[in-house]
């Protein structure tokens, strides 16, 4: 990570087309003001990689906003870092909440096949059968837990069109579950007996 200032001038000139102006002015604010952000965020964060990435975001915002930009403008970037690290720390929450949410989806399911529960297992064959447009539909619904209106808007159809391809959806997915379940046909379960 490029952390002087011939970093940040040639950073900002690929972003958008800057004038000799406006470069010199990043530099200045940069040589100025650097060192008091760079602090300011490791003090608040404690990591050096985490806060040269802060550091680059800030000036980079303060790049983009520069008509906002107040003299003097260390605590407008401060509370420009101030921001960034917050939103830093919401996304590593939200990592790592999902990363609980699909290490527990994944003992589960392997404690039910340890227990002999092929439940899981069919449905996933089941599942692995049907054709993409309905495995799509069932898993936004089932798995995503979103509702009919949620899902209709993902797959960037209407309400009323959805509403029919859950329900085919289904009907498939009970016709491949009850196929594995008749005799004479061998089921998931008893394969992996």
């Amino acid at each position: 990570m490029a952390t002087g200032a011939a970093g940040w001038r040639g950073r900002a000139s690929r972003r958008r087309p800057a004038g000799a102006q406006d470069a010199a002015w990043l530099e200045a604010l940069f040589l100025a003001n650097g060192d008091a952000v760079r602090s300011y965020v490791m003090y608040r964060c404690g990591d050096a990689d985490l806060a040269e990435d802060v550091v680059s975001e800030v000036f980079l915002i303060a790049w983009r906003d520069r008509a906002a930009v107040p003299e003097p403008a260390v605590p407008y970037l401060l509370g420009v870092a101030r921001r960034v690290l917050a939103g830093q720390r919401r996304a590593t929450q939200r990592r790592d909440r999902l990363t609980a949410r699909i290490a527990d989806g994944l003992d589960g399911a392997s404690t039910a096949l340890e227990d002999g529960d092929f439940e899981s297992l069919e449905l996933r064959e089941a599942l692995s059968r049907l054709p993409d447009h309905d495995r799509e539909a069932l898993i936004l619904v089932g798995w995503c837990e979103l509702s009919n209106v949620e899902a209709a808007e993902a797959l960037g159809c209407s309400q009323v069109t959805f509403a029919v391809r859950l329900h085919r959806a289904r009907r498939r997915l009970r016709a491949q579950l009850d196929r594995a379940d008749r005799p004479g046909e061998p089921s998931v379960r008893a394969a992996a007996s």
